[in-house]
């Protein structure tokens, strides 16, 4: 595959003053050439599709970034070989964002409503953690509720340049900083290789273990070595938990059943600064935090319930009407691309880019305590 994936090349070819090579691959090319056109004849509805004009391409196809080489090929694989992608792109590392930034920044600005590429995300917030209280004290409606957050690892690239050495010493780091947390984030780390069948039974009966990418991610080259460095941490009340590589570095989650958003908030907020405090986190002035996939950039945070509207569900104009108003996402109770089970939806907020964290979970807040207001008045 491109840059990062395949080191091996047989002609001397042109280098920088580090000594690497600068130049693009022929074989890459080709793949890149094939690529576009297939993708340019096809119907695809991606943003990829929308903003790689034949310019842009030919701009951009000779390009690598300078510390581990990806090309293009890297950043839009996934999208070359899956027509039915909503974005199509990657980063392979984080100095991706800089060099293809022509690609990343129009799709950026297109998913995160308007963040435009003179804006600036602004520095990490995580508010007054005492603000949200329980949104449903009864306990009628929110089944429950999670706030999770993607970290990446400085001096690491993401997945598709990583080797399988440093899959192994993250997760060394990883493990060993976890093993420090104390109170109710203290714990136990497993890692998937060599995991027992009944562990692991455990944990997919606790919906905690999470399956080797799915084909967009296969394609973006995010599950080599697997299950090399990957691993799952919960607390003793499976109330915190940790991702270790699965498709960021790090997905940092919150969530306990109920509706008490509040206690839910301040526990990622300590669990993250206190792995913040060992572990350096990758971050860009512009972009905020830096993640695999560019949806998740900025502050990386998802706040979601899994709440039981039925009223609404029955109106479902109504529901859009209100999401929409407070940016809200509303899924199927499985996620992405599922049906609501006995009126039970996955809502989220959708903004993680020009707003702080405080605020993308407040509008969350915000938007659900409406909803509720409104189903129980119809």
């Amino acid at each position: 595959m491109g840059g990062c994936a395949s080191k091996e090349n047989t002609k001397k070819p042109k280098q920088d003053d580090t000594g690497k090579s600068t130049m693009v691959d022929a074989a890459v090319l080709e793949k890149l050439e094939s690529g576009f056109t297939k993708l340019e004849a096809s119907d695809s509805k991606s943003l990829l599709k929308k903003y790689l004009t034949r310019e842009l391409f030919d701009q951009l196809k000779t390009k690598k970034t300078p510390t581990f080489g990806s090309t293009l090929l890297d950043v839009i694989q996934s999208g070359l070989e899956n027509f039915d992608s909503g974005i199509g792109i990657y980063a392979p590392d984080a100095e991706s964002y800089s060099i293809f930034s022509d690609l990343f920044d129009p799709i950026i600005e297109d998913y995160h409503s308007g963040f435009k590429r003179t804006d600036k995300h602004p520095p990490k917030n995580w508010g007054d953690v005492n603000v949200f209280g329980n949104l449903d004290p009864t306990g009628e409606y929110v089944v429950s509720t999670r706030v999770r957050c993607g970290r990446s690892l400085e001096g690491y690239p993401f997945n598709p340049c990583l080797t399988e050495a440093q899959y192994k010493e993250m997760e060394e780091k990883v493990s060993s900083t976890l093993s420090g947390l104390e109170g109710e984030l203290k714990g136990t780390f497993y890692p998937l290789t060599g995991m027992s069948k009944d562990v692991q039974q455990k944990l997919i009966d606790d919906h905690f273990l999470f399956k080797e990418g799915d084909r967009f991610l296969q394609a973006a080259n995010a599950c080599r070595f697997w299950p090399s460095g990957r691993g799952i941490y919960h607390n003793d009340a499976k109330s915190f938990l940790v991702w270790v590589n699965e498709e960021d570095h790090l997905r940092i989650i919150s969530m306990q059943m109920g509706g008490d958003l509040g206690a839910v908030f301040r526990r990622l907020v300590s669990g993250v600064n206190d792995i913040e405090k060992r572990l350096p986190f990758s971050h860009h002035d512009r972009l905020g935090f830096l993640t695999f996939c560019p949806t998740n950039l900025g502050t990386t945070v998802r706040a979601s319930v899994h709440i039981k509207v039925p009223k609404l569900a029955a109106n479902k104009a109504k529901l859009d009407e209100v999401a929409a108003k407070y940016n809200l996402q509303v899924r199927g109770t499985r996620g992405e691309h599922t049906e609501a089970e006995g009126g039970i939806y996955d809502i989220s907020n959708k903004r993680r880019m020009g707003l702080t964290e405080f605020d993308a979970v407040k509008e969350m807040y915000d938007g659900i305590t409406e909803l509720i207001k409104i189903e129980r008045e119809l």
